[in-house]
């Protein structure tokens, strides 16, 4: 299954609560047109015919977006690992090792 990009989402459903409030104070044409366009592009992106489901999907794909992976405690996150930063620098002024003593080139 092809998860879709957390901000692609983030910024659907910020565009559609934009449109909802904008649309609420004051309907026209061009911004019902506009949310009709931004909730099929929701509902299609998360698998749903329902807004209120793309919504509710849309969330959680959030919410599990921003977990840390299990094993690992909250707001660490882990260098990318490359061949390069497994063997140490030329010098100590061009290192500095990360958190899990690897060393990463400056």
């Amino acid at each position: 299954m092809i998860v879709p990009d957390p901000k692609t989402v983030r910024t659907l459903l910020t565009r559609f609560a934009s449109l909802k409030i904008d649309q609420a104070e004051r309907a026209r044409p061009a911004t019902a047109r506009e949310l009709e366009d931004v909730t099929y592009t929701l509902c299609v992106l998360m698998g749903t015919s329902d807004v209120r489901e793309a919504i509710a999907a849309a969330d959680a794909l959030l919410a599990a977006a921003v977990r840390p992976p299990a094993g690992r405690a909250p707001g660490k996150t882990p260098a990318p690992r490359t061949a390069a930063a497994d063997t140490a620098p030329a010098s100590a002024a061009e290192a500095e090792k990360d958190e899990d003593g690897l060393f990463l080139t400056v």
